[in-house]
């Protein structure tokens, strides 16, 4: 699930980097592979979350450095440099506002854990791939009280980049789950207590008519194909947002907002 990438380090007056916490005479070095956090939030939700393993490299602008101060670890070392420098590191177009973290993956949990108890939602990913949505639905979750997140293991992006900055921090401040097979996860939520409700535009009932404030598994599939058969066929029951005239389709990160609302407000 890593997603990495190798970058060539900025030379020229943009380069010039001064290392704070740390002793001794920096010099050049290339950047360790590794994946990006970049944004204000994104970056200190990382460096604020115990679980996060020690980040390999953390750069600033002079600016964003001070700000930094009073969130750091003493033993951190924060490389300044100017914001075309940083960009230079990270691929194009990246928005960075000054900041971006070199830090290893942070680590899914089990499925068990994020399911005990039983109590509140729990949002499941059916395929959805597209790492601005995906980072939109984890800031929507965090932003309603979901428990955590369920991602297919082998076909949802790394929690890194684009992703990281569109959920604006959410990765670090809620929990998610990686399994290969979402049925039997499925199943196993089941024998935990859970129910599945099933977002679906095609569904006869009202999403609305169908949460009853039981803990509830959201599951929500990819845009065009939807849920898969199997998963589908997993689900305790199936249902849609109703929609005004005849617009029948919602992004699928703004159709999992509306439905966790709708969810969290039946609790």
């Amino acid at each position: 699930m890593t997603s990495r990438r190798r970058n060539d380090h900025p030379q020229g007056p943009h380069a010039k980097t001064q290392r704070h916490h740390g002793r001794g005479a920096w010099s050049p070095r290339a950047p360790a592979a590794g994946d990006w956090l970049w944004g204000w939030h994104s970056v200190t939700a990382a460096l604020e979350n115990p679980a996060r393993e020690a980040p390999r490299r953390l750069l600033a602008t002079a600016e964003r450095s001070h700000a930094l101060s009073g969130l750091l670890d003493s033993r951190l070392e924060v490389e300044t440099l100017e914001a075309g420098a940083i960009g230079a590191l990270l691929p194009t177009g990246a928005v960075h506002q000054g900041i971006a973290l070199d830090i290893p993956l942070l680590e899914p949990i089990p499925l068990d854990e994020l399911a005990s108890p039983a109590a509140g939602v729990i949002l499941m990913l059916d395929q959805v791939t597209d790492p601005q949505n995906v980072g939109a639905i984890f800031r929507g979750a965090a932003a309603f009280g979901v428990r955590g997140v369920v991602l297919q293991d082998r076909h949802a992006p790394p929690l890194v980049g684009a992703l990281a900055k569109a959920a604006a921090g959410a990765v670090d401040k809620l929990p998610n789950a990686r399994e290969t097979n979402l049925s039997r996860a499925l199943e196993r939520l089941e024998t935990l207590g859970w129910r599945a409700v099933g977002l679906d535009g095609a569904a006869p009932d009202i999403l609305a008519d169908v949460l009853d404030g039981r803990p509830t598994v959201l599951v929500v599939g990819s845009e065009g194909e939807g849920i898969r058969r199997l998963v589908r066929e997993h689900c305790d029951v199936l249902a849609r947002i109703p929609m005004a005239g005849d617009f029948d389709s919602l992004n699928v990160a703004a159709a999992t907002a509306v439905a966790l609302y709708e969810a969290t407000r039946q609790r």
